[in-house]
């Protein structure tokens, strides 16, 4: 049981719309619908009563629901204060797809030339963790999405560039135009609807329906395996599995591979 499901049965439970959970979230529908079925089954219990208008909490819903909240309030409110009392304990937020590239590396040597220091690390969307570090829950951020306020400082992290890939044994392209592209199965992540997600939306027909849509980057790849899908993902993801033939790169003939921006926000002292 995970703390993101936590988060999306509240949240469900607060708007009682999968529709509005999914915008509030920055996350596909699908996803609300499978965090909730993943629960439920755990629980072995039914959480919500669904009608075509809305959904609402069953009895069991509403007992879990105070357990949840419990949950939530304790991970992000009094877990965060619990110091190493022989050290420093920093509180970093990150979106899942700068953390997969980058951050995991830096906190793993962070926490080997510091020893005595603690790090607790929150996985999540970029509009929670902005949320949260102007809440004080958080010391520092990666996050996608900039924050221009006064009392935090925001500077340009990584800009990470973006490289088509499928499957390995898919052969059909070693180059591909954009309207064979958008002829093609492709897998949408759309990194909570920034620059790039808007970037691929628009090379798409208005309206076209992905096969999938999914929030995490890193859940894409083992939907590419052993089919003819397409996404683009950050290169520095991509690069060891098309080194391991896992995946294949695919060129671009006449468009231009786009580019994810991350940022470091930290409250000014």
């Amino acid at each position: 049981m995970d703390i993101e499901s936590m988060r999306t049965f509240l949240i469900l439970a607060d708007t009682g719309s999968f529709t509005k959970t999914s915008q509030t979230m920055f996350v596909a529908q699908s996803t609300v619908s499978n965090r909730i079925n993943e629960l439920e089954k755990e629980l072995k219990v039914k959480l919500f009563e669904r009608t075509n208008r809305k959904v609402e909490l069953t009895s069991h819903g509403e007992r879990f629901k105070t357990y949840a909240q419990k949950i939530i309030d304790l991970t992000e409110t009094e877990l965060p204060n619990i110091a190493n009392d022989s050290g420093e304990t920093i509180r970093i937020g990150c979106a899942n797809t700068v953390y997969a590239c980058h951050l995991e590396k830096e906190i793993s040597k962070y926490i080997d030339d510091n020893p005595d220091s603690s790090v607790i690390v929150s996985i999540d969307m970029s509009k929670e963790l902005i949320e949260e570090i102007q809440e004080d829950k958080l010391d520092v951020i990666y996050s996608i999405i900039p924050l221009h306020k006064a009392g935090f400082s925001c500077e340009e992290y990584k800009n990470d560039e973006m490289v088509l890939v499928t499957d390995y044994n898919n052969t059909k392209y070693k180059s591909i135009t954009k309207e064979q592209l958008i002829n093609e199965k492709y897998v949408m992540c759309d990194f909570a609807l920034r620059e790039f997600g808007e970037y691929i939306r628009n090379l798409f027909p208005k309206y076209h329906r992905f096969p999938i849509e999914i929030d995490d980057c890193a859940k894409v790849i083992p939907l590419l395996k052993g089919r003819e899908f397409y996404t683009f993902l950050p290169i520095d993801m991509a690069e060891p599995l098309i080194k391991e033939k896992v995946l294949r790169k695919i060129k671009l003939k006449d468009l231009d591979a786009p580019v994810i921006k991350s940022y470091v926000i930290r409250r000014k002292k």
